[in-house]
């Protein structure tokens, strides 16, 4: 018995770590923003921070700037860089954040 009771401890225990939320886990391009886009409110950068943004603000100024709607010195190349989903990926990631 003492073993059944191991062995399902064992099991929640990897189900609960391993088991991470979207909101714990960066998608994959996430880092590709960080380096311009601060985590931090006191940073001192004039990038507009994307933590706590709203989602859908974040997917439409990625588009604008990958289809040349809006400008860019950068941005523009590297939203290009980037489909639809992992554009969706990375702004709710994003909006799902808290200092």
């Amino acid at each position: 018995m003492k073993r059944i009771h191991c062995l399902i401890a064992l099991v929640i225990l990897v189900v609960s770590t391993s088991a991470a939320s979207a909101i714990d886990v960066a998608p994959a391009g996430a880092a590709a923003c960080s380096g311009c886009h601060p985590m931090s409110r006191w940073a001192g950068t004039p990038f507009t921070r994307l933590v706590g943004r709203n989602a859908a603000e974040i997917v439409t100024a990625v588009q604008e700037f990958r289809s040349g709607k809006r400008e860019g010195t950068v941005m523009d190349r590297i939203a290009k860089g980037f489909n639809d989903d992992e554009i969706k990926a990375i702004a709710a990631w994003y909006a799902a954040q808290k200092e």
